[in-house]
């Protein structure tokens, strides 16, 4: 018998090696890599049976024009939640492969537990647990008050036995949990490993891609943040999404990070209860919380999530520094933009914070990525700075260059629409995107330059 071959594979980036090293030469990760099994060299026999039985995704694929191919709309459901639905991009999509991961204790087998014995009612739908024993999933189900009588359970992790069943049930769903503690007896790594993952995770998509099953992979997260796992395993799925919260806050955040069937810049907001995740049908409602009495330092922003406006309060604190190099915190913010706008506030808006600490927070656990923010940003640091308590009514957004220029960000108007449907009064935003159209119950202050800005707000 042939000697079994082995190789070594980065876990962070799946760059692979003949033998192990400490560092990736890839991605510069220590102690990122893996031993992984390969497999022999299969026949031309044993390739034209392969072939015969059929491909990745289904039958057999027959070479065919572009302009041949049928284009027939994608056979959508939803899954019972609206923001769910928007981060998926419009619904579930039959032969689908759904990755969703998150720190633990966030809510994915919560918010998968709720679909899924909702769905059950209408479609087949089947619950493999690898985590939980069924009577944890029961005893759960029972708590939030769901209906169990149709949501097919079963607690398994070897992938034969899972792949066994779905073949006699059928399911229209398929929801694993996880991935990461499902193995295969033909792999001889353990449970979690990048070989198991990968070949695990590769049979269950050929299987919903061949009956048109919607599978859902439940995936951990490491201590960065991200999912864990082979970076193979991202390509493999065909949507990518991220359920965020703090431990301390009730509400979640559902983010896309990728999505072959819709936009991957969307966001779902729920609100951990007693009674499992309910919906945020008004997400800037949640994010305005104000206190009643109004503080230096805070103002707020509209950011674009997707397809929708949100209103967010941004604070800042800026203090005399005991250090000899003044701290730069931001949360919610990247750190380098930090960095980079308050050198545009020295060299074009006049003013030195050289010396102080400065601190950023957006309120709510949001984290802000587009550049909308930076304009909303600077004022807040300079009403701490000054000690200037800025208009309650009083929304702010627009990017800054770095020759000081107030340059328009996309979707004015609706920005504008969202923060007068709120009640704000007044509204500064770059003069590209000053609206043709007065906007009811809104006056907008359009302006070119930082300094123009900082002077409609603080003078």
């Amino acid at each position: 018998m042939a000697k079994a071959k082995t190789a070594f594979v980065c876990n962070d980036c799946g760059a692979d090696y003949s033998k192990w090293q400490g560092q990736c030469q890839e991605c510069r990760a220590w102690n990122t890599l893996a031993e992984i099994r390969i497999g022999a060299a299969t026949s031309s026999s044993q390739r034209k049976a392969t072939t015969a039985r059929g491909g990745f995704a289904g039958s057999t694929a027959a070479v065919q024009r572009l302009q041949d191919i049928d284009l027939v709309a994608l056979p959508r459901f939803s899954s019972g939640f609206d923001e769910l639905d928007r981060v998926l991009g419009g619904g579930l999509v039959p032969g689908s492969a759904i990755l969703i991961g998150g720190h633990p204790g966030a809510g994915k087998s919560t918010l998968l537990l709720q679909t899924l014995c909702h769905l059950a009612r209408s479609r087949s739908a089947l619950y493999v647990t690898g985590e939980e024993s069924p009577q944890q999933i029961a005893m759960r189900a029972v708590r939030l008050g769901l209906p169990a009588e149709s949501l097919q359970l079963m607690a398994e992790t070897d992938i034969d036995a899972i792949m066994g069943a779905a073949e006699q049930h059928k399911p229209e769903l398929l929801v694993v949990d996880s991935i990461q503690v499902v193995h295969s007896a033909e792999v001889t790594s353990a449970p979690g490993s990048v070989s198991q993952v990968r070949e695990c995770a590769a049979m269950l998509t050929r299987l919903a891609k061949q009956t048109g099953t919607v599978l859902i992979l439940v995936g951990h997260v490491t201590k960065e943040g991200s999912l864990a796992g082979p970076k193979v395993l991202e390509h493999m799925i065909d949507c990518s999404i991220m359920l965020e919260g703090e431990q301390d806050s009730r509400f979640r955040i559902l983010r896309g990070h990728k999505n072959r069937f819709g936009a991957v810049n969307e966001l779902g907001i729920f609100a951990m209860t007693d009674t499992g995740l309910r919906e945020v049908k008004n997400p800037s409602a949640i994010f305005l919380d104000r206190s009643e009495e109004a503080a230096p330092g805070t103002t707020v922003m509209v950011v674009w999530e997707g397809t929708r406006p949100l209103l967010v309060e941004i604070q800042a604190l800026v203090d005399d520094s005991s250090l000899g190099n003044p701290r730069r915190v931001a949360v919610g913010f990247e750190q380098n933009r930090l960095a980079m706008l308050l050198a545009v506030l020295h060299r074009h808006g006049g003013i030195q914070v050289g010396d102080q600490d400065v601190f950023a927070n957006v309120v709510g656990g949001v984290r802000v990525l587009e550049t909308s923010a930076d304009l909303a940003l600077l004022i807040a640091i300079v009403s701490s700075l000054r000690n200037r308590v800025l208009s309650r009514d009083l929304v702010v957004f627009g990017e800054v260059g770095l020759s000081g220029e107030i340059r328009p960000v996309p979707s004015g108007q609706e920005r504008l629409a969202e923060a007068a449907k709120h009640g704000f009064k007044r509204a500064i935003v770059p003069r590209a995107n000053a609206p043709k159209n007065a906007v009811a119950g809104i006056e907008v202050v359009p302006v070119t330059r930082l300094d123009e800005a900082l002077a409609a707000v603080l003078d």
